[in-house]
């Protein structure tokens, strides 16, 4: 059977979770802001959450129609085939939002969608009240756009970006699916050595680490589909297998962990060995202002203080102006750095060859990338 999907996403990766759909051999219909949707099978939905990198949630879309009232709501919803998925014993909480539509009351539509639910599954099990509390659960979730409601159901769970491996993190952490996209962009690979100087809890170079040895992000962790009966677990099983026999055992990958917090290595070094890339990891202290350049082929890619959390705005900038001397000695190596700072390319003294719009949760970020020779 195919279903019809949807994954979503942090606004400014959707063209970097479009490939890894086409990687994974399933046919993209549709991208919106912070969403790409396709077609699969039962067994792509296990294979989309355990492999996708980028993807926050993997959902099943039941359907889609013009909502601009509460009775199209109503209508629209009801005549979806829930009973499909939700059995007569089974949990269906409701949940969503809207942009840009005329139902702006999110709680309004979660009744409503609510009703309508539970009008279509009576009529299908002969039932007026389900008790929800001894059955499989079935998070619904709506998204409303320009009046057009999107119906879905999840079956990631807990979001994607919550791998397992990171359990504590520091102050100021990036998420993982960000985390990936970046070392994306940076393609990382074995002839050449990755630096992060600004590693914090290790995220960045651990998602480059898993990449680059192609492990799985989802391979260790569990997902609320596994309770699906559409999604049966010998589907979960080779997905699993399928994602364990494309690890690099023998990848000759490295990367540098490093940060002038001491008190983080130890936890770079934990969250490495739990997401099973410890052995590609050098983590060491050093100032980001005064590392040196090796005689390789290298990267460098980073998440420096935004002076929102860490470090005082003009303690950020004076930051940044060093770091434009330290890393200047690096070139021809590339470099990838994320921060909030609009004048970052001032600071840093040098004009990035491209850059890319990002929000790290709900930062606003930009993604400067320097990949020519200085």
């Amino acid at each position: 059977m195919t279903y019809q999907l949807v994954a979503t996403c942090l606004f400014g990766l959707e063209k970097l979770l479009g490939e890894e759909l086409d990687a994974l051999g399933v046919k993209r219909t549709l991208t919106m802001d912070g969403r790409v949707f396709f077609e699969g099978t039962a067994a792509d939905v296990t294979r989309a959450n355990i492999g996708l990198r980028t993807a926050e949630r993997v959902y099943i879309l039941l359907g889609s129609f013009e909502a601009p009232t509460f009775a199209a709501l109503f209508d629209g919803t009801r005549a979806l085939p829930w009973e499909e998925f939700v059995g007569k014993y089974d949990a269906f909480p409701v949940k969503g939002h809207a942009i840009k539509s005329r139902l702006t009351s999110i709680p309004d539509c979660q009744s409503i969608v609510k009703k309508a639910v539970v009008e279509r599954l009576s009529a299908s099990y002969g039932a007026k009240w389900f008790s929800e509390n001894s059955g499989t659960k079935y998070q619904i979730e709506f998204f409303i756009f320009k009046d057009v409601a999107y119906l879905m159901i999840d079956t990631s769970g807990t979001a994607l970006h919550k791998r397992g491996y990171r359990p504590e993190s520091g102050i100021a952490p990036i998420r993982e699916t960000l985390a990936a996209a970046i070392a994306l962009t940076a393609r990382p690979r074995e002839d050449t050595l990755f630096w992060d100087p600004f590693c914090g809890s290790g995220t960045l170079v651990i998602e480059a680490a898993m990449i680059a040895t192609g492990r799985a992000p989802g391979l260790t962790r569990s997902f609320v589909g596994e309770s699906f009966a559409c999604l049966p677990k010998p589907l979960w099983t080779a997905a699993r297998e399928e994602a364990e026999s494309k690890i690099l055992h023998d990848s000759k990958f490295e990367a540098f962990a490093s940060d002038i917090d001491e008190d983080m290595l130890d936890l770079v070094y934990e969250n490495a060995t739990r997401a099973g890339v410890e052995e590609h990891l050098n983590i060491f202290a050093a100032d980001a202002r005064e590392i040196k350049k090796p005689d390789r082929r290298g990267t460098l890619i980073c998440n420096p203080p935004y002076g929102e959390r860490l470090m005082t705005r003009e303690e950020t900038e004076a930051l940044y102006a060093a770091i434009g001397k330290s890393f200047a000695a690096f070139s021809p190596w590339q470099m990838y750095i994320i921060t909030s700072c609009d004048s970052f390319e001032r600071l840093f003294r040098r004009r990035a060859d491209k850059t890319k719009r990002l929000y790290n949760g709900m930062i606003p970020c930009t993604l400067y990338e320097y990949f020519r020779p200085r």
